[in-house]
């Protein structure tokens, strides 16, 4: 006994402990008659043993004690086939215990017995075998062609009508885990359809949630969606936008752009009243769930291609959510907007309204952030061409930073060569304009002009070289300007050079230019005279 008892509390503690243990054993012998004699008793059938067994699965599954043996197997296929709701039960647990504690794939015999219990008249029987299904499923265990082979869609699809949200939400949840295999969606299309989109408006959340993620896995293919689009599935999709749940409409926005991929279903999209698809969309696009206003700017995209949905767009004034999305952090959403944009100012009628809206100056401003993505600088790029190339008032560019921006840009030592293209080319275009050129030459810096030096010389990129030495050619040769250029004279000299060789006449004439109009500065002068470039 423990030092801080007194001997007279310690004796009687090892009294108490010896009565107890004498008294346990004759409990546990009492114990053990009992159920000997349960046991013993013809209440007890076979089947009910096989229960007893099985619910002693271990909960952890290892190589010492197989789940999937050949007697637990018969123990499964005998509970299956019972005719009490209290064994199948217990067989359909048992799948239940297997489908989350096992790691290997379920042989084809250990099968049979699900068939039986998804057919069983209880409905509790059933939604636990489905859920085990989803989960088998879920973690590629069981072969998708096989449950189809085996016929178990359609007592899958018959849970559909159970009125039961569980059961309704696990056979939705089969369906779209089969359906990702396409060779198993052709299946569900005679029977399934119908009832699938009954269910996606459903008022129960999960089922909503996973039949439209179902209806998703059915547009993955040209002839499924257009079976999906003529039994009606346009319209529940184009409402599911507007769920409150996140997942529906992340769901039912990519099924949807799925079906706007094919131009033969624009007609059907768009002709539902009152702009409603374009509406929900712009809505979505503001959504604060990143993927689904992304989803909901490349669902639009998609549909650009229309005349139709262009002129919604810009009725319903797009151009101020989309202005948002470019303030925003996640290059994602800049994309997605840049993107839709670039598409809007590839229309002419579109630019006043971009202007006006004041797209250039976020544009501008976008620019000047130095953690820019290659594809928000190339649409940034072709939106600026697009809306300079429309009569735009030269005033609001100036007043833009549009200028500031692409000449940082420049300077960006992640770009690509094709990306450099895209803001070389968009500079020369701007170079065309008095007050540009003038802007241009007053802030460049020391830094850019080299950085246009060195991309002249580099000959082999051709288009880029090109850009590069047209913006310099048309440097306006103020005393500023002449300054910044002095220190490269000797390697402009190199690339003018090649220039003047150039099989290509553009580049032959457009070493001609800059050699004349450096020739004004006396310095150049002095080092062309008897020079190889002036011989040449």
């Amino acid at each position: 006994m423990a030092s801080g008892f007194c001997d007279k509390c310690s004796r009687l503690l090892r009294e108490f402990g010896a009565r107890l243990r004498i008294h346990w054993k004759e409990l546990v012998h009492k114990i053990r008659d009992v159920f000997r004699e349960i046991v013993q008793c013809t209440c007890l059938t076979p089947e009910r043993r096989t229960a007893h067994d099985l619910s002693s699965l271990p909960l952890i599954c290892d190589d010492e004690l197989p789940i999937l043996s050949q007697g637990n197997l018969q123990a499964l296929n005998r509970l299956a086939a019972s005719q009490k709701a209290d064994l199948q039960m217990c067989a359909a647990m048992s799948y239940l215990h297997i489908s989350h504690c096992l790691t290997s794939p379920v042989p084809p015999p250990f099968m049979e017995p699900v068939m039986g219990l998804l057919l069983s008249s209880d409905l509790d029987v059933q939604k636990t075998i489905s859920l085990a299904l989803v989960n088998l499923l879920v973690k590629n265990n069981v072969c998708k062609e096989l449950v189809i082979e085996m016929g178990m869609l359609v007592p899958i699809l018959e849970l559909f009508q159970s009125g039961d949200p569980a059961a309704q939400c696990h056979s939705c949840a089969c369906v779209a885990l089969l359906a990702t295999s396409e060779s198993n969606r052709d299946v569900f299309l005679a029977d399934g359809v119908k009832p699938l989109l009954a269910l996606a408006k459903s008022y129960d959340s999960k089922v909503q949630q996973n039949a439209t993620w179902a209806l998703l896995h059915l547009t993955q293919s040209d002839w499924s969606t257009r079976i999906l689009c003529e039994a009606g599935a346009i319209p529940v999709l184009v409402l599911l936008l507007q769920s409150s749940d996140s997942e529906v409409q992340f769901y039912s926005c990519t099924a949807l752009c799925n079906i706007a991929a094919l131009q033969e279903h624009h007609p059907k999209l768009l002709s539902i009243g009152g702009h409603y698809l374009a509406k929900s969309l712009l809505t979505l696009m503001s959504s604060s769930v990143l993927k689904n206003s992304a989803q909901a700017c490349r669902c639009l995209h998609t549909l650009l291609k229309s005349v139709l949905i262009q002129e919604q767009l810009m009725e319903l004034k797009s151009v101020q959510p989309l202005r948002a999305l470019l303030r925003t952090s996640a290059p994602v959403w800049i994309e997605s907007a840049l993107t839709l944009l670039s598409t809007l100012s590839a229309h002419p009628p579109n630019n006043d309204i971009l202007v006006n809206e004041g797209l250039l100056g976020e544009i501008g401003q976008l620019l000047l952030n130095p953690r820019l993505t290659s594809v928000i600088i190339t649409h940034s790029c072709k939106i600026i061409l697009d809306l300079c190339g429309s009569g735009m008032d030269e005033q609001a560019l100036m007043e833009s930073q549009c200028l500031s921006g692409l000449l940082q840009a420049l300077t960006s030592p992640s770009l690509s060569d094709e990306t450099l293209v895209h803001v070389t080319s968009c500079l020369l275009h701007l170079m065309t304009w008095n007050l540009f050129r003038t802007a241009l030459c007053t802030t460049i810096t020391p830094e850019q002009v080299s950085r246009l030096v060195k991309l002249s010389e580099q000959t082999k990129r051709s288009k880029l070289s090109y850009n590069c030495a047209a913006i310099i050619s048309k440097f306006e040769m103020t005393e500023r300007s002449i300054q910044l250029l002095r220190p490269h004279y000797l390697t402009m000299s190199k690339y003018l050079l090649f220039f003047l060789k150039h099989e290509d006449v553009k580049f032959q004439q457009l070493g001609l230019v800059t050699v004349q109009k450096l020739k004004r500065d006396g310095d150049f002068a002095s080092r062309l005279a008897n020079s190889e470039l002036d011989i040449q």
